[in-house]
């Protein structure tokens, strides 16, 4: 547990031009971040955070965040050595999204299929009219499982 705590919503003048950080979660109480490169703007991924994990990662400059599928925290790098250290965290005008920009530690990657980016490819339109996908993330950094196992 942190000693970070958030104020309450304020009024809508407040949350646009005031200057105290009242994010606003959603119903299960998360809310969203985009995640890029600090240096290039590269967007690496999009993960969720509770009040908690967003207080541990003001807290200590580094990513956490609420894993909705395992329903646990997680530190981004703590078993890969992927540590996402925080150069600045942004939030949107109503303060219900972040963007928070990284530098990533390890290998560089952020992706745990081995790509630097969770965004590895387009959507394109299909001849038949199915949406389909095309790789556009080049070659994987490394092999997932020589870091996870499997």
């Amino acid at each position: 547990m942190t000693d970070i705590r958030f104020a309450g919503r304020g009024d809508k003048n407040e949350l646009e031009n005031g200057n105290v950080f009242q994010p606003k979660f959603d119903a299960d109480g998360l809310i969203a971040c985009v995640v890029t490169d600090a240096d290039d703007g590269t967007v690496l991924m999009v993960g969720y955070m509770n009040a908690e994990a967003l207080a541990r990662t003001i807290e200590t400059g580094e990513a956490w965040y609420w894993s909705r599928s395992r329903q646990e925290y997680w530190k981004k790098g703590g078993t890969s050595g992927q540590v996402q250290q925080v150069v600045e965290l942004l939030t949107d005008c109503d303060q219900d999204a972040l963007v928070m920009k990284v530098r990533v530690a390890g290998n560089g990657a952020t992706c745990h299929v081995g790509y630097r980016s969770c965004f590895y490819r387009r959507i394109v339109a299909g001849e038949n009219g199915a949406a389909g996908l095309e790789q556009t993330g080049g070659e994987r950094v490394y092999d997932p499982k020589d870091v996870y196992g499997g």
